[in-house]
């Protein structure tokens, strides 16, 4: 099926744009929002320095945290372990400014608004190497026992091509890529809600290997394996398989997945430095004022319990502290609020509960180790090309990764980075016998290369399933799941509830659109924050709306319940 398109606003295409994470559910330019010189909005101030409560110190929560700071609200935090969340830079003993990337490690250059925040507080950044990006030095493919060297594409045999040409018909014909990516990068409100109102309905029940399957350009059996356990931009998509399409399409439509970039020094810098960045433009707040500074340098504990009360929600902590606010964002991971926190049943509409109830998450599990130095750059004498490489295989390691900064520095080898079936073949294995596992596959594939004698420090590993605090890497919609996801998402427009339950607010990736990337916590904080604005009588500037100013206009397409 060919997608039709509705007329476009935009007669002219214009000049060549970026490709951004705009859409397409709900198309707000969160970016230009944050770079208005109006600001986000401002506060009746009565409310200036009224405390609100924050739950979670991932990158949703400090977003949201230092924005409300910005509008002259007191943020108070509550976090269980530390800063940083899932953006976890994990430092080796032996080495401690070599860092592991144990959770977020690659962000896309499309990811303009989680962007703004990097060049806030300063940071750097560098290309990832991804498998055959072409800052990647070299790529090694290993399928059935065969292996494949190669720096780009083309150098690959005609089977890959094959594949690669397979996926982007697929695309074009059953997905109208090309016209989608024009209208995100023009940001053609419109054409981006034309065809993705058609593919909503349409997609919404079918898998992604299922939305393949069907496919004419991929009706053989082996070109849809080898795409399902080497892809293409970041590596192999088979883990995602079971998922729902749509959420392979928001990936692919805005670029995620390509031009992706690591943070110099590690992730949590950003969550880190958010936290202790003294913004110039406060309301109510002297300069100088951080979220750090006002919380004497650390945030407080873990929440155990959330409840409705005559004067607002209370927060009871892990010390037995009980503290109300009138608004509370919760940014963790949700399912918590089925487990771990016990939470007033009354605070959320029934029909969010059951969404929560069946989120589903991905597992994820990675382990790295310290080795004396890049080695994998040596010269092979027999075949003059590097030892090894950035590596996909279809046996247990799945993906290995390989950074170095230098060859008088230490190298950092990520030996495995593996998700769902693949995470949970590891999960109940100590470190040690994670890595022997892995090491002796790794010598089936590079019988020449000795990698043992070059580890000096680690493994340092995580499986995210197993993390109390997490229990599962991050969401991925299931076929059929659109509406649950749609219910968790508009939660910040609570003009219609019933007064007992505004005031609570979701945010984090998985209650966005992009479970997995920083860019839907950010944005999701960012709904939080008008959501807190307009529950204490405040506004946005006329000539800067916000996402619920704007709400009518660009909601998410509402399936039949019946």
């Amino acid at each position: 099926m060919v997608l039709a398109a509705e007329e476009s606003q935009n007669e002219e295409p214009g000049p060549a744009a970026p490709v951004t994470m705009f859409g397409p559910d709900f198309p707000f330019p969160y970016d230009d929002w944050l770079r208005h010189p109006a600001g986000l909005g401002t506060i009746p101030s009565r409310w200036h320095g009224t405390e609100v409560a924050v739950v979670g110190g991932g990158i949703a929560g400090m977003v949201a945290a230092y924005e409300l700071l910005r509008l002259g609200l007191r943020p108070v935090l509550y976090e269980a372990e530390e800063i940083g969340g899932r953006m976890r830079s994990v430092p080796f003993a032996e080495h401690p400014d070599v860092l592991a990337e144990m959770g977020a490690m690659r962000f896309p250059l499309a990811a303009t608004t989680l962007f703004h925040y990097i060049d806030t507080v300063g940071l750097r950044t560098r290309h990832f190497p991804n498998p055959l990006d072409p800052h990647t030095s070299s790529t090694v493919i290993d399928l059935e026992g065969e292996r494949y060297r190669a720096r780009t594409p083309d150098e690959l045999p005609n089977v890959f091509a094959e594949v690669a040409d397979a996926w982007d018909k697929t695309l074009q014909e059953g997905a109208a890529l090309s016209t989608m990516t024009q209208a995100i990068a023009h940001r053609d409100v419109p054409t981006i809600k034309s065809i993705w109102n058609q593919l909503v309905p349409r997609l919404d029940d079918q898998s992604f290997y299922g939305f393949l399957a069907a496919s004419p350009a991929f009706t053989s059996f082996r070109h849809r394996e080898i795409f399902g356990q080497i892809g293409f931009g970041t590596g192999g998509w088979d883990t995602d398989f079971p998922n729902s399409v749509l959420e392979i399409l928001r990936i692919v439509y805005t670029e995620a997945d390509a031009d992706q970039r690591l943070i110099v020094g590690g992730s949590n810098q950003l969550p880190r430095g958010i936290w202790s960045h003294e913004p110039a433009d406060s309301a109510h707040w002297p300069a100088g004022t951080s979220l750090a500074g006002l919380h004497g340098g650390r945030p407080r504990g873990a929440v155990t319990e959330l409840r409705r009360t005559p004067e607002g929600i209370a927060v009871t902590d892990a010390d037995g502290t009980r503290r109300t606010y009138p608004c509370v964002v919760f940014t963790g991971q949700h399912r918590l609020l089925l487990s771990t926190v016990r939470c007033d049943q009354s605070l959320l509409p029934r029909p969010h509960w059951t969404a929560l109830e069946r989120t589903h998450y991905m597992s994820s599990s990675k382990l790295f180790v310290l080795t004396d130095r890049p080695f994998w750059l040596d010269t092979d004498p027999e075949t003059g090309e590097q030892v090894m490489g950035m590596t996909l295989t279809d046996r247990l390691p799945r993906g290995v990764y390989v950074f170095d900064d230098g060859p008088d520095r230490p190298g950092l080898m990520c030996l495995s980075y593996t998700w769902n079936d693949d995470s949970q073949k590891i999960a109940a294995l100590d470190p040690e016998e994670r890595l022997e596992v892995l090491l002796s596959a790794l010598e089936d594939i590079y019988p020449s290369v000795d990698i043992r004698s070059h580890v000096i420090a680690g493994p340092v590993v995580t499986t995210w399933e197993n993390e109390p605090r997490f229990m599962g890497a991050f969401r991925a919609n299931l076929p059929g799941h659109y509406r649950y996801q749609r219910r968790l998402f508009t939660h910040f427009m609570q003009r219609d509830l019933p007064a007992e339950q505004r005031g609570l607010f979701l945010a984090g990736d998985d209650i966005s659109w992009t479970g997995g990337f920083a860019e839907g916590a950010v944005t999701t904080a960012l709904n939080a924050v008008w959501g807190v604005v307009r529950h204490l009588g405040g506004a946005c500037h006329p000539d800067n709306p916000g996402p619920g100013d704007r709400y009518d206009e660009l909601a998410p397409l509402e399936l039949p319940e019946g």
